[in-house]
């Protein structure tokens, strides 16, 4: 089982947040599909995923998405994605 607290921010406040939860074993090879989840129930954009976002994740437990990571504009200044351990 992992969790992931998902926080949308705006000049520095929360302005949106879930935990996601899933029972099975977490997997690198779905981050998208959990991003795309996330991303569904705080009714944002998905953004783009690279490769560096994916090692941040690994590497800090947290990754930060800006806004000139979505392909839309955005109303906010940050999509934070922190692993719960």
């Amino acid at each position: 089982m992992f969790r992931i607290w998902a926080k949308v921010l705006k000049e520095g406040h929360i302005i949106r947040q879930t935990t996601y939860e899933r029972e099975e074993k977490f997997s690198y090879s779905q981050f998208f599909t959990y991003l795309a989840e996330i991303c569904d129930a705080l009714d944002v954009p998905t953004p783009v995923l690279l490769k560096t976002s994916i090692f941040n994740y690994a590497k800090f437990n947290h990754v930060v998405f800006r806004p000139s990571d979505f392909m839309e504009e955005v109303p906010f200044d940050r999509l934070i994605l922190e692993n719960i351990l």
